[in-house]
């Protein structure tokens, strides 16, 4: 998956997530609550807007890095190890909130609980992996496996808990903040901190959020608080390895390692409030991991602690 893929995937979520929120303040209704009627005005509001959007990022893909790329017979490529399996991650996160948020835009629409699941459930998955298939025919990419698999996870991931507890009891939630190897890329990794959301894997990382009662606590603890299991890297000035140089200025040679985390979390929807407002950004925030302090134990088999790690 190259720097350009996974900006416009990105993109793509940050599109089609406002259909969640939007739809239940409309609404009124709570995660996991039944309407009576269909809105038929807003299910063919949400749809257009979601094709349009879906549109819309397919085209600025093919016209952002895409249109010189050769057409050849298709072909698969082991992309397995790239940016130490961090795009992989990113797959799932991204079509698990994809689905999460298909299915409860649905609901809130008023489509039964099945029907939803049905449509919604596989969304990120449906929406992410026509790309992979583009890729096959591409001269400079082809199809990945290992990227049409962790598009899978993601949807699968939303639509096991669904089928079998009636909720998410892990949810795949993201993190990022500017990472130090940036300053030091001469814009490879992003001239800003902006810029550096679609082009820095080393800022990223990856959670499941686990609800502390359903886990261990056995409800004696609010049921908003969540036990998290991150994973990231750094090191990272290349997908398979790193480039010595860029625009004719030197990058610093690096380690490249993983990063596995423990932290707690705020499984914010379950925190209900009397503000209507409180409870929309609340949802709205449904993906976002709090930051908190947190433990590392890393590849180079070094264990760190952080005051707040996000």
């Amino acid at each position: 998956m190259n720097r350009i893929r996974t900006g416009t995937f990105l993109l793509l979520f940050l599109y089609i997530y406002p259909w969640h929120l939007t739809a239940q303040d409309s609404l009124g209704i709570n995660e996991g609550a039944t309407s009576p009627m269909v809105n038929k005005k807003l299910l063919a509001a949400g749809l257009v807007t979601g094709s349009l959007a879906y549109a819309g990022a397919s085209a600025y893909l093919y016209h952002s890095g895409f249109t010189d790329n050769q057409s050849v017979a298709f072909h698969f490529f082991n992309d397995s190890k790239s940016f130490i399996q961090m795009d992989k991650f990113q797959h799932a996160f991204i079509t698990y909130a994809a689905s999460y948020t298909g299915y409860h835009f649905l609901r809130c629409a008023g489509v039964s609980e099945e029907k939803a699941l049905l449509f919604g459930g596989p969304l990120g998955f449906l929406l992410a992996s026509p790309k992979e298939i583009v890729d096959g025919f591409s001269a400079n990419t082809g199809f990945s496996p290992f990227d049409f698999a962790a598009n899978f996870a993601g949807s699968a991931l939303f639509i096991g808990q669904e089928l079998v507890f009636k909720d998410q009891i892990v949810k795949s939630k993201f993190s990022y903040s500017r990472s130090d190897y940036a300053e030091q890329a001469n814009g490879y990794l992003g001239r800003n901190y902006f810029d550096g959301y679609f082009n820095d894997y080393n800022g990223h990382t990856y959670w499941l959020s686990i609800n502390a009662n359903r886990l261990i606590m056995r409800n004696k603890i609010p049921p908003w608080i969540n036990i998290a299991l991150g994973y990231s890297a750094n090191g990272m000035f290349g997908a398979f390895e790193n480039i010595e140089s860029y625009n004719s200025v030197p990058i610093p040679e690096t380690q490249r390692y993983r990063q596995y985390l423990l932290s707690l979390d705020v499984d914010w929807p379950r925190i209900k409030t009397r503000s209507g407002f409180v409870n929309a950004l609340c949802k709205m925030l449904v993906f976002v991991k709090l930051p908190f302090p947190a433990l590392e134990y890393n590849s180079k088999g070094e264990l760190k602690g952080y005051w707040i790690y996000f």
